[in-house]
C-alpha cells in the first residue's frame, strides 16, 4: 500500500499545476496579487525536528522505475535547468508581451482541431463543435490564431488529448517517466501526444515549426513556475511533490474536473486503525475526567 505526503503538500501540488494551466496574460495578472501561504515545513524544520519524517516512505506504486526516474530529475534539476532552459526563458521573457501572448495563442489554436476529434470520440459533439467553433473563429478574426477573439467572445476552450482520451476507455496509463528537460508524464499520457503530433501538426506545419510551437510553451511553463518555485524548494522531497503534482493534473484532465473521490483521498486507505482510534477516544476523554 502506497503513502502519500502531507495534506499541505498534496494542496501545494495543485495550486503548481493550476499556475502551469493559465495562460501568459492570465498567470501575470493574478500571481502578481496572490498572497500565497504553505503548511510545508522548510529543510531546516525537517533537520531540527526530532526524526518525526525519518521513516516516512515517498514511494509510489504507480512509479516503479523511481530510482532512474529520481536520476533523471536531478539531471533536470541541476544541470539541464539551471544551464539550457532556465537561460533561453529568462531572455524569452524579455520579449514584448503581446508577442508571447500571441505567439502561444498560435500554438493554442493549431490544437483546436485535434482537440475535436478526441472530443467526439469520447461522445462530446459538443466540445467538438465548440473546438471547431474557436478553431474557425481565431483562425480568421483572430489572424490564424495570433489573437483569441473566441475568448473574448466568451467561447472558452474544451480541451482534450488522445492520451485522455484512451485512458477514458480504459487503457492504463502505464509507468511514471520523469523525462529529462521536458518534465514528467506517463506513457500513455506523451504517448498520445507523439500520435497526434504525427498525425495532425506535422501535417499541418513543419516539422521545425512544430517543435518550435512545443518550445515556446515549454518556456512559458517555465516563467510562470519561476514564481513558484520557493514552494518547491520548501517541500520535503522535491521529486514526490513534483510526482503527486503531475498526477493530480493527470486525473484532472482525464476526468474534466471531477476526479472520483477514491483517486483523490485513496491514502486515508492507510488509517486501517480509524475505527479503533474512534472507539477508544471516549474512554480517554473519561479518564482524563
Amino acid at each position: 500500500m502506497r503513502k502519500r505526503g502531507s495534506g499541505g503538500l498534496f494542496a501545494l501540488a495543485l495550486l503548481v499545476l493550476s499556475g502551469c494551466s493559465q495562460t501568459p496574460d492570465e498567470h501575470n495578472g493574478e500571481m502578481a496579487t496572490a498572497e500565497i501561504t504553505t503548511d510545508v515545513p522548510s529543510e531546516e524544520q525537517v533537520s531540527s525536528s526530532s526524526g518525526e519524517f525519518d521513516d516516512f516512505d515517498f514511494s509510489d506504486e504507480r512509479d516503479p522505475f523511481e530510482n532512474f526516474n529520481r536520476s533523471m530529475w536531478d539531471l533536470t534539476r541541476d544541470v539541464i535547468d539551471p544551464y539550457i532552459i532556465l537561460p533561453i526563458a529568462n531572455t524569452y521573457e524579455k520579449a514584448p508581451q503581446p508577442v508571447r501572448r500571441g505567439l502561444y495563442n498560435f500554438t493554442d489554436n493549431i490544437d483546436e482541431p485535434v482537440s475535436a476529434i478526441n472530443n467526439l470520440v469520447q461522445r462530446k459533439p459538443k466540445s467538438a463543435a465548440i473546438n471547431l467553433g474557436r478553431f474557425i473563429v481565431n483562425s480568421t478574426f483572430g489572424v490564424f490564431g495570433l489573437f483569441d477573439v473566441a475568448s473574448k467572445m466568451g467561447v472558452g476552450r474544451e480541451k482534450e488529448s488522445f492520451g485522455e482520451t484512451l485512458s477514458v476507455y480504459g487503457v492504463p496509463d502505464g509507468p511514471y517517466i520523469m523525462i529529462p528537460g521536458a518534465g514528467p508524464t506517463v506513457v500513455i499520457d506523451r504517448g498520445g501526444d507523439v500520435v497526434e503530433g504525427y498525425l495532425w501538426a506535422t501535417n499541418l506545419l513543419s516539422t521545425p515549426a512544430t517543435i518550435t510551437a512545443f518550445v515556446i510553451r515549454g518556456l512559458e511553463q517555465r516563467i510562470e513556475l519561476k514564481q513558484l518555485e520557493p514552494m518547491l524548494e520548501n517541500s520535503l522531497d522535491e521529486y514526490a511533490f513534483i510526482r503527486e503534482a503531475y498526477f493530480s493534473s493527470w486525473l484532472d484532465k482525464v476526468y474534466d474536473g471531477n476526479p472520483p473521490l477514491e483517486n483523490q483521498y485513496d491514502d486515508w486507505d492507510d488509517w486501517d486503525d480509524w475505527d479503533d482510534w474512534e472507539e477508544s477516544e471516549p474512554a480517554v476523554a473519561a479518564e482524563e475526567n
